[in-house]
């Protein structure tokens, strides 16, 4: 089994260059395996620059298959056997794809701490462009490393959690357990 300690972990976005994805990701090997842990199954899978895909998986088939038609092209390899994350001495690197916009959002993300949470237009004010709720929106649904970039922090300014791709229910368990 597989868990992360993600209480005294902190992530870093590792920005994927265009000639890395280009052509359905042709030149990336990802490495995946499925883990357990505190909300459920996930599938787990890293370049060797960082982790570029974390998705709860309540359907193996279907968590590799949203993998697959991000990276289509990808040389993919399963790993077997236990692993374990450490934070180690620094911030752990993700190797994600994302527009400019994407980017800024997902980096704000990182800055909401643990067992608080931000609605969509104080992201957006924060990143400067405060009539820019439904693209703030769009962007942390795009997240491709579910709770590393918390989205999950994210909520309507009417105080309601909200949708969320891996489920509300997921969201809310994921909300209490930071309080």
């Amino acid at each position: 089994m597989t868990y992360i300690h993600l209480n005294s972990c902190s992530f870093r976005i590792e920005r994927m260059a265009p000639e890395e994805y280009k052509d359905g990701g042709r030149n990336l090997v990802i490495r995946y395996r499925y883990t357990s842990g505190e909300f459920g199954e996930m599938l787990l899978a890293h370049t060797g620059k960082g982790i570029c895909y974390a998705a709860f998986d309540d359907d193996r088939k279907q968590a590799i298959g949203e993998l697959q038609a991000i990276f289509p092209n990808a040389t993919y390899r399963e790993e077997t056997g236990e692993g374990k994350e450490e934070c180690a001495s620094g911030p752990i690197p993700l190797h994600v794809k994302g527009t400019d916009f994407q980017i800024q959002v997902w980096e704000e993300l990182l800055k909401v701490p643990a067992g608080t949470l931000t609605t969509y237009s104080a992201i957006a004010n924060h990143i400067g462009k405060p009539k820019a709720c439904r693209a703030v929106g769009s962007a942390v649904g795009a997240n491709p490393v579910s709770l590393f970039i918390p989205c999950h922090r994210v909520i309507r300014s009417t105080g309601e959690y909200g949708e969320y791709h891996w489920g509300s229910e997921r969201k809310r368990k994921m909300i209490e357990w930071e309080k």
